[in-house]
């Protein structure tokens, strides 16, 4: 099996493949094999220069435990287990994964939609009950909401009793986002003034985010007063410098700028995450998309589909 290696900071081209090394746990280890792996944009940020280099390439996967180090309870070789953190690594055959960044994929849900279910499964999930508790009566506006993370969030939004307004690129994508549950869809240009049309110059109570300089500006004219903005990423690039001040005079708005890793410092609050993600995706109310598979070895297409928005839902790969 190959390993993916990056060895200087750059676009999809760095990516290079290696023999996958035989690792061994450390202590609070588990060594997996790998069967799937996610394509995130935290695997992009790092490759930008996040992290130094050489650095194994790859955060989120799903395997088979292989061998468990010491001091580790609560798994037993052979269990499939998924984590999106504490397994850099993971695009390759074998990853050192942290015990307490794993958890167990239940028997009746396969490994590509596990897989799909953590980083932004998790990452909705706490956008919809930590960062902003989502419930019946409030408006949701979110950008990208064709995207992996976005359908998740439009589902879970409308499950919530939300109504969520989404913005695409394109009629297909706006037809994906209607088909997870948004009331209105619009694209970019003059979104702001279409969001207030619908909500009789209300505006929306939250804003989730994902697409950053091309879209904040508007945000803060399509909120409500009290509203919430959350940003969530930056495909379009980062959100400038805000002046504080600026939240005062667009409605005493609250802005965050939230990551996963501060919503799963423990063992017990990742897994209520995903306890309740794996359940509903159990009970059919919410639903993974797979926008796009790749074998391990055109890792580079993989990323070069995600950054130029060419897919919808989550890309994977196949080992």
């Amino acid at each position: 099996m190959a390993s993916v290696i990056v060895n200087s900071h750059g676009g999809p081209e760095v990516y290079a493949q290696t023999a996958d090394d035989r690792l061994e746990p450390g202590e609070g280890q588990l060594l997996v094999e790998l069967t799937v792996s996610g394509v995130n944009f935290l695997d992009v940020v790092q490759r930008r220069g996040a992290l130094p280099t050489p650095f194994r390439a790859g955060v989120e996967g799903v395997g088979t435990v292989v061998t468990i180090g010491d001091g580790v309870e609560g798994f037993s070789d052979g269990d499939r287990v998924g984590w999106m953190a504490g397994g850099q690594g993971s695009f390759s055959g074998h990853a050192l994964v942290a015990a307490d960044k794993a958890v167990p994929v239940p028997e009746d849900i396969d490994d590509e939609t596990a897989v799909a279910a953590l980083m932004q499964g998790i990452t909705a999930h706490y956008l919809t009950t930590d960062t902003f508790p989502v419930a019946a009566g409030d408006v949701v506006l979110i950008h990208a909401a064709a995207g992996g993370l976005g359908q998740m969030l439009t589902q879970i939004a409308a499950l919530k009793g939300a109504t969520v307004i989404g913005t695409t690129s394109t009629a297909e994508k706006a037809e994906i986002a209607r088909a997870n549950g948004a009331v209105h869809v619009f694209g970019y240009e003059d979104f702001a003034t279409r969001v207030l049309d619908v909500t009789d110059g209300e505006g929306v109570s939250v804003i989730y985010d994902g697409v950053g300089a091309t879209t904040f500006e508007s945000d803060l004219e399509a909120v409500r007063t009290r509203g919430t903005i959350v940003v969530v990423g930056n495909a379009s690039g980062p959100v400038p410098p805000v002046d504080v001040n600026t939240l005062n005079t667009s409605g005493s708005l609250f802005l965050t700028r939230p990551t996963v890793a501060d919503h799963v410092r423990t063992p017990e609050e990742l897994r209520a995450h995903t306890d309740e993600i794996f359940e509903w995706i159990r009970n059919g109310e919410l639903k993974v998309s797979i926008g796009a598979r790749f074998p391990i070895a055109e890792v580079t297409a993989a990323f070069d589909a995600l950054e130029s928005r060419a897919t919808t839902g989550k890309i994977v790969l196949e080992h």
